[in-house]
């Protein structure tokens, strides 16, 4: 078998345009960090200055000789934005830590309820408003709403972490409480953004596949938070690069598996990475392979996601800033209101309830997820899909900054839960 290979250009080429993805990632990135905001939302701006919002205006020639320069090269490029966000649900998977203090128990469901159910519901009514410039090519209604009423609800686990870390509040009531609701959220949102790419690979879906696919998805999940807590973690110290070559194996392989089975392969990523940590444990060896992998994954695959993410927005075609408007004031406000209802039947004080309404709100790096997902899979528009990344990086600078404010006016608040 001869491999098809790029010609010394086509290389040369496509290694400038990663090198720019990566700059412009960073350097945003970094500034971000520097006025406190979160890194993606810096490096998604990254993205969107080299693409069609900034410099695709300025220097359409130069820039279309750097990331046209060849027919095939936005297939290349899409296989590092692929793997960033496999690498990136792999170490979310593994990341995911689900623990409920029954002392808490009545605030985690209060919030989940406020601030997941209660606002998918409420946005049903809004969908038909924004239809007809949001909906995809596929112009399937069905996976659409699903969409839709994600993404209103969703709440980012990794940036909700990083505010959390940066501001030395995690491990608090407050943060473990967030933290577990988010992660029940993400894992049912998962599951509902499952079948609406299924919806959109068939056509139509009927009600018992639908079953099947949610009992599928879930019954994985299940099986697998089982075996991690029940079987023995390997106990002998395992070389890194042995602990990398099972865990690339692993994920190539069930994310190719599972997609046979109608799982997507952002969830199917997410599942390798919470079975990965079960079979490793999180002993002092596997926690630093961990974090090397990190490293890497965070300096190079997820910077060049989000700024192919973001090299994909157009502000200035394309879009409609009226009804990003009345977008993001839906999801914030229903989000919002549904978890500052539900906590009025607690004994939290208004300033809690506040930071709690307000850091669900939170949409970060799923919103993103979320939105590149249903944009592949032609369920939204290249507006929607400019709207959803647009109210994940507003939405999450909001939540940053309040936390922060909050906790310069009372540095104790946090621990008050």
């Amino acid at each position: 078998m001869k491999l098809i290979t790029l010609n010394e250009s086509q290389i040369l080429i496509t290694l400038i345009a990663l090198a720019l993805l990566l700059l412009f990632s960073s350097v945003f990135g970094t500034l971000f960090e520097k006025i406190k905001g979160p890194r993606v939302v810096g490096e998604i701006l990254g993205g969107m200055i080299l693409g069609g919002s900034f410099f695709f205006i300025l220097f359409p020639d130069l820039m279309k000789q750097i990331f046209f320069a060849y027919p095939e090269e936005g297939k290349v490029l899409n296989i590092f934005y692929q793997l960033g966000l496999i690498f990136l649900m792999f170490l979310s998977g593994y990341n995911t830590n689900i623990t409920i203090d029954k002392k808490n128990i009545k605030t985690i469901i209060l919030v989940f309820i406020g601030a997941t159910i209660i606002p998918m519901l409420a946005t049903i009514p809004f969908i038909t408003l924004f239809k007809d410039h949001f909906i995809g090519t596929i112009n399937n209604n069905l996976a659409f709403s699903l969409v839709f009423c994600i993404g209103v609800a969703i709440t980012s686990i990794p940036v909700i972490s990083k505010i959390f870390f940066d501001m030395g509040i995690m491990n608090t009531k407050f943060s473990n409480t967030i933290l577990t609701v988010a992660t029940f959220q993400d894992l049912c949102l998962w599951i509902l953004l499952n079948i609406a790419t299924r919806i959109a690979t068939t056509g139509n879906i009927k009600l018992s596949e639908m079953i099947i696919v949610v009992l599928i998805t879930l019954g994985l999940f299940v099986i697998i938070t089982i075996f991690s807590k029940y079987v023995k973690e390997i106990d002998k110290e395992v070389k890194t690069s042995t602990v990398y070559l099972i865990s690339f194996i692993l994920l190539l392989t069930i994310c190719g598996i599972l997609s046979k089975l109608g799982i997507n392969i952002m969830y199917s990523a997410f599942l390798v990475g919470y079975m990965i940590k079960g079979i490793f444990g999180t002993k002092k060896n596997m926690k630093t392979n961990m974090e090397y992998l990190e490293h890497f994954v965070f300096s190079f695959f997820v910077p060049i996601y989000f700024a192919l993410v973001g090299i994909q927005l157009n502000v200035i075609n394309d879009f409609s800033l009226l009804r990003f408007i009345l977008f993001f004031v839906i999801a914030f406000g229903l989000e919002f209101i549904g978890t500052w209802l539900m906590l009025l039947f607690s004994k939290l004080s208004k300033n809690m309830k506040m930071s709690f309404a307000i850091t669900m709100n939170a949409r970060g790096g799923p919103g993103i997820v979320l939105a590149t997902v249903a944009y592949a899979s032609n369920i939204i528009s290249l507006e929607f899909f400019t709207v959803l990344i647009l109210t994940t990086m507003l939405s999450s600078l909001i939540a940053g900054y309040y936390l922060r404010n909050q906790q310069k006016k009372n540095p104790k608040l946090f621990n008050q839960l």
